[in-house]
């Protein structure tokens, strides 16, 4: 079975797509955990941060990130960007991705 966000990259599934890239698809999260909670998803599918030893596209991935806040306005103001890893980091889809939060204040502890 083909992983859920290889198939939103591929746009095989539909999704909100916020900005593409030729290597990313930037969508709205389906269970927002801040006014505004994106993914960042890179279309090559790697496992975890750990298994990607592409230090530009782990760049890029930034990159992206802060063209996808200025895009829905949230750049000057502020976000956070989580990569979850593996279980007890929090990762649930095994494709890496990155969160961008934004639209609140975002003081709390973050574990």
């Amino acid at each position: 079975m083909e992983c859920i966000f290889c198939s939103i990259a591929s746009k095989k599934m539909k999704s909100t797509v916020v900005h593409e890239t030729e290597r990313f698809i930037v969508i709205s999260d389906i269970s927002p955990q801040a006014p505004n909670h994106l993914l960042v998803l890179p279309k090559e599918h790697f496992e975890t941060v750990l298994e990607c030893k592409d230090r530009d596209l782990l760049g890029e991935m930034l990159e992206v990130a802060a063209a996808a806040a200025k895009k829905i306005g949230v750049a000057e103001r502020g976000f956070r960007i989580i990569i979850n890893t593996n279980d007890e980091g929090g990762q649930t889809v095994f494709h890496l991705h990155l969160h961008l939060l934004a639209g609140r204040p975002l003081h709390g502890k973050m574990g």
